[in-house]
């Protein structure tokens, strides 16, 4: 079953691109993991579904408004929505094959196997054991238990791993002509936090009492380490 959906995946990615609705980005030059440009009827796509979801979500009533905020937003709100100590995933990487990997993503894909060979008490005290580790940002403990349930590293097959370390999501640029007069911004990981700071000026200037509705269409950055899956997750994306 599993053989067949990765070919069914397969068939519609290649299907994506023969007929102008998706391609990798920069393809030219060996493209770009996880980046995609849309094509001429994907674009038309994309445009009807933002249109649509904008007429039924702001158009058609009254007590929802539009927003457009800025990419680039003051890093204090990503300090304060705590983005910048929290938006963060577990990676842990090869020493052989160079390869990195989410720690939890391997510690998931050894229960998965556990529970498909039978073994439901050990699946169920990894995941317990994994829960409690994330949940108290014990990253040493998730390093052990991948050592412990012998987790190997899917391209070199040897298990000398690195410690495990948090690997913030946000994408980080320099704001300013100057290098020495620069400040560190971020490219925004979501749209929601403009639909924040805004909320006062929004009910100010629209006149709307609580409770009322902001909506948003807009891009999106995250510097995810495994991307996988197509247009379903991507480093650039639209949010609505």
């Amino acid at each position: 079953m599993a053989k067949n959906n990765d070919e069914l995946f397969k068939n519609v990615i290649s299907h994506a691109k023969e007929y102008g609705f998706v391609f990798p980005s920069s393809e030219i030059y060996d493209g770009l993991s996880a980046v995609y440009d849309y094509g001429e009827y994907g674009a038309e796509l994309k445009n009807n579904i933002k249109s649509y979801w904008w007429k039924s979500m702001v158009q058609m009533n009254e007590n929802i408004v539009g927003l457009d905020s800025a990419i680039f937003m003051h890093p204090k709100i990503w300090k304060a929505s705590g983005h910048v100590d929290g938006f963060n995933d577990p990676m842990i990487d090869n020493k052989d094959s160079k390869k990195r990997y989410r720690a939890d993503q391997l510690l998931e894909d050894k229960i998965a196997k556990y529970e498909k060979d039978g073994k439901t008490a050990k699946a169920e005290k990894l995941q317990a054991d994994m829960d409690a580790a994330l949940k108290s940002d014990n990253l040493n403990q998730l390093r052990d238990l991948i050592i412990e349930h012998e987790i190997a590293c899917p391209v070199s097959g040897t298990r000398n791993w690195t410690d495990v370390r948090q690997f913030n999501l946000m994408f980080s640029t320099q704001f300013g002509a100057m290098a020495e007069g620069s400040e560190e911004v971020y490219l925004r990981p979501e749209t929601a936090q403009g639909i924040f700071v805004n909320f006062l000026n929004v009910q100010k200037t629209a006149r709307m009492k609580i409770p009322f509705g902001i909506a948003q269409i807009g891009k999106a950055f995250r510097n995810e380490v495994i991307a996988r899956q197509f247009i379903m997750r991507m480093r650039e994306f639209e949010q609505m």
